[in-house]
């Protein structure tokens, strides 16, 4: 009997250490906070990130997260404490309804914790601000509208896709608050519109909306409202003193991300098709305005096609040295020339038309290096309508390149043309021409199509085009021509064509 006792006694004494121990480690449970309870975003909008706090003494394993009662993430947690970022995008589906997360924090004695959050979304907005400079993969949505609340910039590597049908409005602003989009060294534009939605940038004062073509409230002669498109490369410009990069004009110079300029002739600065660019060219200081579309050193493995501008303050499109060659594009009343182009840029503009207006001062403005690098460039298969204040082109000292199969009408005679003497003697421009027109008959027409820089020295343009020999005197009926721009590109999509603009183009 002695010996069942002690086994007795022993055991009962076991028993109570062993309760004693489980006493001392009691189940310590989970929290949760920083979780808000309710919030409101529109789709389309993001929710955060906000910042939740997990408790739990025993030691955290996971975080579950679940939307509408449906498995939305899982996270490993470690530790007795841990943070957790949350956030969330709305889709268009979302819109209209109120989403709700729970969040679930188990421990390894798998307690849990557990809190909830309700999201209520409205509807997606179809107007979207933008004030900051785009520094990662964006696209700007068809159906909406985007308002350039600043200078906006696309960083390297950035590309910024603009689909179909967009429109974006710059708003008003001078000087270092004048509006643009403006596509710096590095980073890419994909703006692909369509001949039925084309991509419009305009004004915030213009109400256009999308799936219009004309503006409802402007005229086409309305300038300066905003500032305009710039694409800027890293492909070889001849700049004055041989320096390699340079601030781009309508860009405050203490801004790097104006630059251009480099030695990558074939640099891509992405795409741009069916676009239309309207009443811009805000001022930014003395004589200073921005061009309606600027390439800055654009390589030629940048696409360009089908770009309309209108009623620019200063130059519709402008070059500035680059390889990128640009096909069918309209220019209709800018407010200096239509078709600029300086520091040798080497590219082609093929099939285009100019519709001088009131305050069109050339429909070419012909420049060349300023600089020791020495390119040219083909400018063919153009129609240029003159207006009684305009005059056809101005071919500077330094002027380059080959210009064929152009067609000149309506302009005032004569017409006040002037081609650097240097150049024609040694043969840097190359002319075709075959006939000349009468500039005392109506309508005043001049055609190029074949001929080779024939210009004796101490002759300008004004006195062979007007006083040509027999060979260059036959006059041209209004679209007798064979030669210039094929209007069929222009189609659809402009607002010059909506217009009636384009019914004396053949």
């Amino acid at each position: 009997m002695k010996n069942f006792s002690y086994i007795l006694t022993l055991l009962t004494a076991f028993t109570l250490v062993f309760t004693s121990c489980t006493e001392e480690e009691p189940d310590n449970g989970v929290t949760i906070s920083g979780i808000p309870a309710t919030a409101k975003i529109d789709a389309g909008a993001k929710l955060g990130p906000v910042t939740g706090s997990a408790e739990g003494l025993d030691g955290l394993v996971s975080l579950s997260i679940t939307k509408d009662g449906a498995p939305l993430s899982t996270l490993p947690l470690t530790g007795t404490s841990a943070t957790f970022p949350f956030e969330y995008t709305a889709v268009a589906a979302d819109a209209g309804k109120n989403l709700v997360f729970e969040f679930t924090v188990t421990d390894k004695d798998g307690d849990t914790g557990k809190t909830t959050h309700v999201l209520t979304v409205g509807a997606e907005p179809t107007t979207i601000r933008v004030t900051s400079n785009i520094t990662a993969n964006t696209t700007w949505v068809t159906g909406k509208t985007y308002i350039l609340g600043a200078r906006i910039f696309v960083t390297a590597p950035a590309k910024l896709t603009i689909q179909k049908g967009v429109i974006i409005k710059g708003e008003a602003g001078s000087g270092a608050n004048a509006t643009a989009l403006v596509i710096a060294r590095g980073a890419q534009i994909d703006a692909q519109g369509t001949a039925t939605e084309p991509i419009i940038f305009t004004s915030v004062a213009d109400e256009i909306a999308p799936g219009q073509i004309a503006s409802p409230n402007l005229e086409p002669t309305q300038e300066g409202l905003w500032g305009g498109l710039i694409v800027l490369g890293r492909a070889k410009c001849s700049l004055a003193g041989d320096v390699a990069e340079l601030a781009i004009e309508g860009i405050p110079a203490t801004d790097t991300n104006g630059l251009y300029g480099g030695t990558n002739d074939a640099d891509n600065s992405g795409i741009l098709k069916f676009i239309s660019i309207r009443h811009g060219g805000s001022l930014i200081g003395a004589s200073n305005e921005i061009n309606g579309l600027t390439l800055g050193g654009v390589g030629s493995g940048t696409v360009i096609e089908n770009v309309e501008v209108v009623a620019n303050q200063d130059d519709g499109i402008e070059w500035f040295g680059g390889t990128v060659s640009v096909k069918n594009a309209l220019i209709w009343n800018s407010g200096d020339d239509a078709v600029d182009t300086d520091q040798s840029w080497a590219g082609t503009l093929d099939n285009f038309i100019v519709i001088a207006g009131v305050n069109t001062d050339h429909g070419l403005e012909i420049d060349g290096p300023e600089g020791s690098y020495n390119a040219a460039h083909t400018v063919k298969n153009g129609s240029v309508k003159g207006h009684p204040a305009s005059e056809f082109g101005d071919f500077r000292s330094a002027a380059r390149g080959t210009f064929e199969n152009l067609y000149f009408f309506n302009f005032p005679a004569p017409a006040d043309t002037y081609l650097g003497v240097a150049n024609a003697g040694r043969g840097d421009l190359s002319l075709d021409a075959t006939t000349v027109p009468n500039f005392t008959a109506s309508p005043k027409i001049l055609v190029f199509t074949k001929l080779e820089a024939t210009l004796k020295t101490g002759v300008t343009l004004p006195i062979a085009f007007r006083n040509g020999t027999d060979a260059f005197a036959a006059e041209v009926a209004l679209k007798a021509n064979t030669v210039g721009a094929t209007k069929a590109a222009f189609t659809g999509w402009t607002w010059a064509e909506k217009a009636g603009q384009l019914a004396d183009f053949k």
